[in-house]
C-alpha cells in the first residue's frame, strides 16, 4: 500500500498530452468545475481541438472570466473550440435537471463528460437537500446530471464509428481513497444518517463513491458503447485546499503538490487515450495517465459484493424527487 501511495505521489512524466489528442471538430464535451484548477487547465488544452466545450459551474461571472482568459491567447489556434457557459450547482439537486435540460436544448449529442467538479467541505456541512456535502455534491448530484444526459451520450455512441471508444464519462477519484477511505470504501451507516467524521475521511468516501459509480455505469451502459472510468488526477494545487491552514498548504506545495495542468494530463488521458477501451471499461487510472488498479483490495471486494450497485441505488433514491 505504501509503495502504491508513493508512486501516485511522485508519478513519472505524462506520456499522453494535448499533442496526442488531434482534431475534435464536431465533438461536444462538458467539463464540470471548469472555471479553475484542473478543469480550467483541461479546457485550455482542448481549446485548439475545434470541439464545442461547455464549462459547467455555479458562477457565470467566474466561468465567463475563464473563457475570456482561454480565448485571449495569441495567436489563435487554427480551429479554436467553441466555449460555452452552463450553469450547474451540484450542491442543489433542484438545479441539476435544469442544467441538463439547458444543455439538451442546444445539443443532440454528448461525447465526453468530465465529472471533475468536487471539493472538500468542513465537517458537518450539508447540501441544500440535507445530504452530507461530500457525498451529496461529489456523488449524488453528478450521478443525477449524468443520468439526465444519458440520452445524448447514447446518441453519440450510436453515431460514432464502431470500436472508436470515443464516448466516455470520466469520474474523479483520489489517492485519498488509499489513504483515508473507511473499510469497504463507504460506511453506509454514516451516509444514511448524514453523519460526518472528518473532512479527509468524508472526502475519501465520496471519491470511493465516484469509483463505485464509474464501475456500475460501465456495467449498465457498456453495451451501448459508453465508457466509464475513474481517475486519480494526482496531487495538484487547486482551490480544494482553500479551507486548510496556510502553513499546511505551504508545506504541501513545497514537497508533494504539482501544478494543476498535471492533473489535466490525467483527465486528458482518461478522455482520449487508446489505452482505455470497452474491453477495460470501468478501469482505474493513475496520474499522470496510466491504467492501473487501485491499491485498496477491500474496495474491490466490496464492489464484487454488490456495494457499488447498492450505492448507485442509494444515490438514485436521494435524487428521485428532483429527477
Amino acid at each position: 500500500m505504501l509503495r502504491e501511495i508513493w508512486q501516485q505521489f511522485f508519478p513519472p512524466k505524462p506520456t499522453f498530452t494535448e499533442k496526442d489528442v488531434g482534431s475534435q471538430l464536431g465533438k461536444v464535451f462538458i467539463v464540470t468545475g471548469a472555471n479553475q484548477g484542473i478543469g480550467f487547465e483541461l479546457v485550455k488544452m482542448l481549446y485548439s481541438t475545434g470541439a464545442t466545450i461547455y464549462l459547467a459551474g455555479r458562477s457565470q461571472e467566474r466561468v465567463q472570466n475563464a473563457i475570456a482568459q482561454i480565448t485571449s491567447i495569441s495567436p489563435l489556434p487554427n480551429t479554436p473550440a467553441i466555449l460555452k457557459y452552463l450553469h450547474l450547482d451540484l450542491s442543489d439537486l433542484a438545479a441539476v435537471k435544469a442544467a441538463a435540460a439547458t444543455f439538451a436544448a442546444q445539443e443532440q449529442e454528448l461525447h465526453i463528460l468530465w465529472n471533475n467538479a468536487g471539493t472538500g467541505y468542513p465537517k458537518g456541512s450539508a447540501t441544500k437537500q440535507g445530504i452530507e456535502s461530500h457525498i451529496g455534491a461529489n456523488c449524488v448530484a453528478p450521478l443525477l446530471f449524468t443520468q439526465e444526459l444519458l440520452p445524448l451520450l447514447q446518441v453519440a455512441a450510436k453515431n460514432s464509428p464502431k470500436n472508436s471508444n470515443s464516448v466516455r464519462v470520466i469520474w474523479t477519484g483520489s489517492v485519498q481513497i488509499e489513504m483515508s477511505a473507511p473499510k469497504g470504501g463507504i460506511d453506509f451507516g454514516l451516509i444514511n444518517t448524514g453523519a460526518t467524521t472528518s473532512t479527509f475521511v468524508d472526502y475519501a468516501a465520496s471519491k470511493v463513491g465516484n469509483w463505485f459509480l464509474a464501475d456500475e455505469a460501465s456495467k449498465r451502459w457498456g453495451k451501448q458503447g459508453i465508457i466509464n472510468v475513474c481517475e486519480n488526477p494526482g496531487n495538484v494545487y487547486t482551490n480544494i485546499y482553500a479551507n486548510e491552514p496556510w502553513w499546511f498548504v505551504t508545506i504541501l506545495r513545497l514537497f508533494i503538490l504539482y501544478e494543476a495542468k498535471f492533473g489535466a494530463y490525467t483527465m486528458l488521458y482518461a478522455g482520449f487515450s487508446p489505452d482505455v477501451t470497452l474491453e477495460n471499461n470501468g478501469t482505474y487510472i493513475w496520474p499522470w495517465g496510466k491504467v492501473q488498479p487501485n491499491a485498496r483490495g477491500d474496495i474491490y471486494q466490496a464492489i464484487a459484493a454488490g456495494k457499488a450497485a447498492e450505492f448507485w441505488e442509494w444515490c438514485e433514491a436521494k435524487y428521485k424527487p428532483y429527477a
